[in-house]
C-alpha cells in the first residue's frame, strides 16, 4: 500500500487478525450490512451477517487516495443553495490532475475499465443533460471542468474535508447572477438532475462504485459507469442463488457400445464444421456447481476474485441492484421507471470490446463474430456454450432451438423434394390429366361468367391440370403423415436437448426468482393509493399489501376484447376485399377485346391478388405488433414475465389470423358456395362468386401459400430485419448531432470509448420478434404442407441465412442484452405443440376436401368398371341444359364452333333428364361420407402415432438422468467430506495448542523446582512469584 493512501476496512469494529491462513478461512469473517432497499430486508433493523475470509481484497479495492474528498450528504429540498452544493459535492472526486489531458492518459485502452485501469465497468447509465447558461458559464470557469468524477464505492459518511466542499458551494452561489425564474423546461431538467443525484447516492449506499464525467457543456450526453466490488458480488450472488463452480470435479459417464462408436465417427466427420472456439480441456470431466454461499466460500474454486464472476454474471447482479434501488422523488421504483421518465436514456452492460479492428487482442465478442456471426461461417455449427456465456441462458436457448429446428428441416426437405420429384415423374402416366388434355374427346364447359363469357373446352385447362398433379398425388398423403410425426419428433428432441443443456449449464433445480413489479404497475398502484388517501409514513406498511384487482384492470380487459375482435374482423375484411378484387377484375378482363387477355384471366387475377394479399399481410403484421404491445400495456401486468406471455399470446393470435386467413379461404371456402348453372350465387348485383380452377383449388392454394411464405421470409424476415435497425441507428445519430451544441469538450478523448460505441447501437427489445417469425414459418411448414411439399426446403434455405443474420444482429448491431437465466423456452413450446396438433386436423381436411384424392379413390374402387382411372373426368362432371339458363345470362355472340345443347360443370348432380334434376347425386353423398371418414381415420391414426413416438422417446435422456442423480449424491458427499475435514482441522489445531500449553507448563514447573533445589533457603514468596510470571 502506498504512502499516499490508507486502508478502510469494511467493518472496523469486527476486524480480526489471523496468523494461521488455514484457520482464517473458517474462523475469521467480517460482517457488512445489506442496503435497506433490498426487498428481503425491508423493515428489518438488523443486517444480514456475511463472512469474508480474504483480507487482502480490502487493500486491493478499498485503497483511497488521501486527497480524495468524501461524499457530501445534503438534503435536496429544492432550494437553490442546496442544489448547487449537492451538484458540486454529491460524487467523490477521485482524480485531481493538473492538466486537462491527464485524466485520459490513465484511462484504460480497451474502454472497459475505470480510469485507474483496474476496476471493471460492469454497467453503464447514459443520460442527456441540459444546463442553464449562467450555470454553464460558472461551471466552465471552475477548475473541476477537467476532473473525472469517480466514487470508490465506500459507504463512508463525510470522512474528509466537508468544509472545503461547502466553500465551493458558497463560491458557486456568489458567482450566480441573482435569482432567476426557471422556465418549465429548466424546472423539469432540474428535477431530473436531482433524481439522478439521489439515485446515484443510493447506488453508493448499496455498495456499488461509480464513475462519471463532468458536465462541462451547456448540453450533451453523459455516462455513469458502475463497478461492483467483490463484497457486493458475493452478497448478491448468495441472495440470487447463483450456481458457481466448486473445487470438486467428477467424470461424466459416456455412452457405451455402438452409440459410442457412432458418436466418434460423427465427431470425426463433422470436425471441419466445428467452430474454432476454446473448449474445456477435459470434456469428460464436469465441475460440481452449488449456489454461492459466503459461509461456504472455501468450497468454491476461487483462483482470482476479479474473474470468478464472469462479465455476464457481474452485469446481471448490477442490474438487479439497479432494479430495486428506488428514489423518493416522484416515487421512482428502479431504473425502469427512471428510463420511462427520461431521467436516464439507457442502461446497458458493455460489450467485451470491438468485434473487428486492427489490434490483435482477442475477446469473446470478436471470437463470436469470426466463428458465428458472419455469413461466411454458415456451414459451421453454432458455439452454443460461448453464446450462452456471453449473452446468457435465455438467448442461448433460443439459438439452440433455432439450430435444432434448422437441422430437423434437412430430412423434411429431402422427403419433400422426393415427393415433388415423384409428381414430376408420374405426370406422364396420370390418366385424369391425359383425359383432360385430350382434344379429340373434349368436354364442353358452361360459361365462367354471364353474358360476356362463351362456352369453352376443358382441354384448354390442360397446363393447370398437369401442374396440379405435381402436388396432388398419393405421395402427398404420405408426406402429410410424415410431417405430423416430424413435428412430434422435433418437439420431443427439443425437450431432450433442453434437458441436456440444463444439466451442462447448471439450470437443473433452478427456482423461479421473485420478479420486481413493472414500473407501470407500480405507478398505477401508486395512483390507486393516492385516490384513497394521502401517503404518510405511518401508512406505508399497509399500502405495501395493496395490489391491483380485476376491477382496476376491467377497462383494459374490455379494450382488449373489443380491439382484438376488431383486428380479427379487419383481417377478414382484407381477405374479403381481395375476393372482391378477384371477382371484379375477372369480370372486367372478360370484357376485353384482346383474345390473349381473355385467355389468361385466371392467371392474371390469381397472381395480382396474391401480391396484393402479401402487401396487406406485411402492413397488418406491423400494425398488429404495435397494437398487441399497447393492449398488453393497458392490462397492467405485474411482472415482466406475465407481460411477455400476454404479449406473445396476443401477437400470435393476431398474426396467425393475418397470415393464414387468405390461405384458409382458398383451402376450405373458395368454390364451395358457387351454386350451379341457372342458379348461381351472386354478390354485389351481378357478380358471381369465384370458383376453383378446373384442376381444383389445390394448385391455387399452393401458389397462395408459396408467395406469402417466401414474401414474408424475404421482405419481413430479412430486408426489414437488416434495414430497419440501420435506419434507426442513423436516425438516432442524426438526432444527437442536431440537438447537441457543437462545443469543445476538452475531457473527450480522440478515440471513442466502449460505452460511447455501445450507446450508438440499437437497444435490445426481447426475443419475441425472433421467435414469432420462426413460429409463423413453422405453421407454413406444417399446417398446409399437403399442398406445398417444398415448404420445408424454402424454410431451410431461409433459416441458414436467418441464423447468421440474427447472430450478426446480436453481436454487431445491438447493445449487449442483460443475461437472463431460463431453463426452457416458456410459452413458445406450448404454441409449437398446439400448431403441431392443429396441423394434423388441417392436413386431413386439405387432403379430404381440397384435393381430389378421395374422389379418385372412390371412383377407382367403387365406380370404375375395370379398376382403373379411365373415365374419372367424365364421372366428376355433371350435365346442364343450356336452354334453362336465365334470360340475360346466355353468351352473346357465341363463337363456339359447335351448337351447344348441354354444357358440363364440375359437381356431383343429377342430369337434366332425371326426375330430380340438378339435385345432389348418390355419388356426392358417397364421396362426402368417404371424406369425413378419411378425416376421422387420418386424424386418429396420426395422433396415435404421435403419442406412440412421444411415449417411445423419453423427455430426459437416460445418461443425463443418471448424471443428475450422481451429481446430487456427490454434492452431499462433498459437503460431508469438507465439513469433516474442517472439523478435523479445527480439532488438530486445538489439540496442538493444548499440547504446547502442557509442555510449556511442565518446562516452567521443572525450572522452578530446580531453582528451589539449588537455593533451599529461598522464601516461598519467590517461588510463587516466579510461577506466576510463568
Amino acid at each position: 500500500m502506498s504512502k499516499n493512501s490508507r486502508h478502510y476496512p469494511l467493518r472496523p469494529e469486527h476486524e480480526t487478525t489471523c496468523t494461521k491462513p488455514a484457520l482464517c478461512i473458517y474462523l475469521s469473517f467480517s460482517d457488512f450490512a445489506l442496503p435497506s432497499s433490498h426487498p428481503a430486508l425491508n423493515g428489518r433493523k438488523t443486517a444480514t451477517s456475511a463472512r469474508d475470509s480474504f483480507s487482502a481484497y480490502n487493500s486491493k479495492y478499498l485503497t483511497v487516495p488521501q486527497n480524495r474528498t468524501s461524499l457530501h450528504r445534503s438534503g435536496t429540498n429544492g432550494a437553490l443553495e442546496a442544489s448547487v452544493v449537492s451538484y458540486r459535492s454529491s460524487i467523490i472526486n477521485n482524480y485531481v490532475e493538473g492538466t486537462q489531458a491527464g485524466a485520459r492518459d490513465k484511462a484504460s485502452l480497451s474502454g472497459l475499465h475505470f480510469r485507474d485501469s483496474k476496476r471493471k465497468v460492469d454497467y453503464v447509465l447514459a443520460y442527456h443533460y441540459r444546463r442553464r447558461l449562467a450555470q454553464h458559464v460558472a461551471g466552465a470557469a471552475s477548475p473541476e471542468a477537467s476532473v473525472a468524477l469517480v466514487s470508490n464505492g465506500g459507504t463512508g459518511k463525510g470522512r474528509a474535508e466537508p468544509q472545503q466542499q461547502q466553500d465551493n458551494g458558497r463560491r458557486a452561489l456568489q458567482e450566480w447572477p441573482g435569482v432567476v425564474e426557471l422556465s418549465p423546461l429548466d424546472t423539469l431538467e432540474e428535477e431530473r438532475r436531482l433524481q439522478r443525484e439521489e439515485y446515484e447516492r443510493n447506488l453508493l449506499e448499496a455498495g456499488l462504485e461509480i464513475e462519471k464525467d463532468p458536465e462541462n457543456k451547456s448540453q450533451g450526453l453523459s455516462f455513469v459507469r458502475i463497478h461492483a466490488p467483490w463484497q457486493v458480488l458475493s452478497r448478491e450472488a448468495e441472495l440470487l442463488k447463483i450456481k458457481m463452480p466448486t473445487k470438486k470435479m467428477y467424470e461424466i459417464t459416456e455412452e457405451k457400445g455402438i452409440l459410442k462408436t457412432l458418436n466418434e465417427i460423427w465427431c470425426k466427420l463433422t470436425e471441419p464444421l466445428q467452430p474454432q472456439v476454446p473448449q474445456q480441456e477435459d470434456t469428460k470431466m464436469k465441475t460440481l456447481s452449488y449456489p454461492f454461499s459466503r459461509e461456504k466460500i472455501y468450497l468454491y474454486n476461487i483462483k482470482d476474485r476479479d474473474t470468478f464472476f464472469d462479465n455476464a454474471t457481474r452485469s446481471r447482479i448490477v442490474r438487479e441492484i439497479l432494479k430495486r434501488t428506488s428514489t423518493k422523488a416522484r416515487n421512482s421504483m428502479g431504473i425502469g421507471t427512471l428510463i420511462a421518465n427520461n431521467v436516464y436514456d439507457a442502461a446497458y452492460p458493455l460489450h467485451d470490446g470491438e468485434y473487428e479492428g486492427q489490434n490483435d487482442d482477442m475477446n469473446e465478442r470478436k471470437l463470436l463474430y469470426q466463428e458465428w456471426a458472419r455469413y461466411g461461417a454458415f456451414y459451421k455449427f453454432q458455439p452454443i456454450d460461448l453464446i450462452r456465456k456471453y449473452f446468457g441462458e435465455k438467448i442461448g436457448l433460443y439459438f439452440a432451438w433455432l439450430g435444432l429446428y434448422t437441422e430437423f428441416l434437412i430430412p423434411s426437405s429431402v422427403v419433400g423434394i422426393i415427393v415433388f420429384l415423384y409428381g414430376c415423374i408420374t405426370i406422364e402416366s396420370d390418366i385424369p390429366s391425359k383425359e383432360m388434355c385430350d382434344q379429340h374427346n373434349a368436354f364442353t364447359m358452361c360459361p365462367l361468367c354471364d353474358k360476356f363469357c362463351d362456352y369453352w373446352n376443358l382441354s384448354s385447362a390442360c397446363a393447370t391440370a398437369r401442374a396440379s398433379h405435381l402436388f396432388d398425388n398419393p405421395a402427398t398423403v404420405f408426406f402429410s403423415i410424415f410431417m405430423a410425426l416430424w413435428a412430434t419428433m422435433f418437439l420431443e428432441q427439443w425437450k431432450r436437448l433442453q434437458m441436456r443443456l440444463s444439466y451442462f449449464w447448471d439450470l437443473t433445480g433452478l427456482e423461479e426468482e421473485e420478479e420486481h413489479p413493472r414500473p407501470e404497475y407500480e405507478t398505477k398502484l401508486l395512483q390507486k393509493k393516492l385516490k384513497k388517501k394521502n401517503i404518510t409514513t405511518e401508512s406505508t406498511n399497509e399500502n405495501e399489501k395493496e395490489k391491483l384487482t380485476w376491477t382496476d384492470r376491467m377497462p383494459g380487459y374490455a379494450a382488449n376484447f373489443g380491439l382484438i375482435l376488431f383486428m380479427i374482423l379487419l383481417a377478414f375484411s382484407a381477405v374479403f376485399g381481395v375476393i372482391v378484387y378477384r371477382i371484379t377484375t375477372a369480370a372486367a378482363l372478360s370484357f376485353s377485346a384482346n383474345e390473349t387477355t381473355r385467355s389468361n384471366v385466371r392467371v392474371t387475377v390469381t397472381a395480382t391478388a396474391v401480391v396484393i394479399n402479401l402487401v396487406v399481410v406485411l402492413i397488418l403484421d406491423e400494425i398488429y405488433g404495435a397494437v398487441a404491445k399497447w393492449l398488453t400495456e393497458i392490462e397492467i401486468p405485474k411482472t415482466e414475465k406475465i407481460f411477455e406471455e400476454r404479449l406473445i399470446l396476443k401477437a400470435f393470435l393476431l398474426k396467425f389470423v393475418n397470415s393464414y386467413a387468405s390461405i384458409f379461404y382458398v383451402a376450405f371456402f373458395k368454390g364451395r358456395f358457387v351454386g350451379r348453372p341457372g342458379r348461381y350465387v351472386y354478390v354485389f348485383e351481378g357478380y358471381r362468386m369465384e370458383e376453383c380452377a378446373p384442376g381444383g383449388c389445390l394448385m391455387e392454394l399452393c401458389i397462395q401459400l408459396s408467395i406469402i411464405m417466401l414474401g414474408k421470409q424475404l421482405i419481413q424476415n430479412n430486408l426489414f430485419e437488416i434495414g430497419i435497425p440501420k435506419l434507426k441507428k442513423l436516425f438516432r445519430k442524426l438526432k444527437d448531432e442536431r440537438t447537441e451544441v457543437k462545443e469543445m469538450d476538452t475531457n473527450q478523448s480522440k478515440d471513442p470509448q466502449q460505452w460511447d460505441l455501445d450507446y450508438i447501437l440499437e437497444p435490445f427489445t426481447g426475443l419475441t420478434p425472433e421467435y414469432m417469425e420462426m413460429i409463423i414459418q413453422f405453421g407454413f411448414v406444417t399446417l398446409f404442407v399437403a399442398s406445398f411439399p417444398l415448404a420445408p426446403v424454402f424454410a431451410l434455405l431461409n433459416n441458414i441465412i436467418e441464423v447468421r443474420l440474427d447472430a450478426k444482429k446480436f453481436v454487431t448491431e445491438l447493445r449487449r442484452p442483460d443475461t437472463v437465466r431460463e431453463k426452457d423456452i416458456g410459452i413458445w413450446y406450448n404454441i409449437l405443440s398446439g400448431i403441431g396438433k392443429l396441423s394434423v386436423i388441417i392436413n386431413a381436411f386439405v387432403i379430404a376436401v381440397t384435393s381430389d384424392f378421395i374422389p379418385r379413390l372412390m371412383y377407382q374402387y367403387a365406380y370404375s368398371q375395370n379398376g382403373t382411372m379411365h373415365g374419372f373426368i367424365n364421372h366428376t362432371l355433371s350435365y346442364f341444359n343450356v336452354s334453362q339458363l336465365k334470360a340475360g345470362t346466355q353468351p352473346e355472340n357465341s363463337l363456339f364452333v359447335q351448337e351447344v345443347s348441354f354444357c358440363r360443370f364440375k359437381d356431383y348432380r343429377e342430369p337434366p333428364w332425371s326426375p330430380h334434376q340438378y339435385e345432389f347425386s348418390k355419388q356426392y353423398w358417397a364421396v362426402l361420407s368417404a371424406r369425413l371418414a378419411f378425416v376421422i381415420l387420418f386424424q386418429n391414426l396420426v395422433m396415435f402415432l404421435s403419442v406412440l413416438v412421444d411415449w417411445m422417446i423419453p423427455d430426459i435422456p437416460k445418461d443425463i438422468s443418471e448424471q443428475i442423480k450422481k451429481e446430487k449424491t456427490m454434492l452431499v458427499d462433498f459437503f460431508l467430506k469438507e465439513e469433516h475435514e474442517k472439523l478435523e482441522l479445527i480439532e488438530s489445531f486445538m489439540a496442538r495448542d493444548k499440547r504446547k500449553r502442557r509442555s510449556k507448563g511442565r518446562r516452567s514447573r521443572a525450572a522452578s523446582f530446580s531453582q528451589c533445589h539449588r537455593s533451599p533457603k529461598g522464601s516461598s514468596s519467590s517461588f510463587s512469584s516466579q510461577h506466576t510470571v510463568v
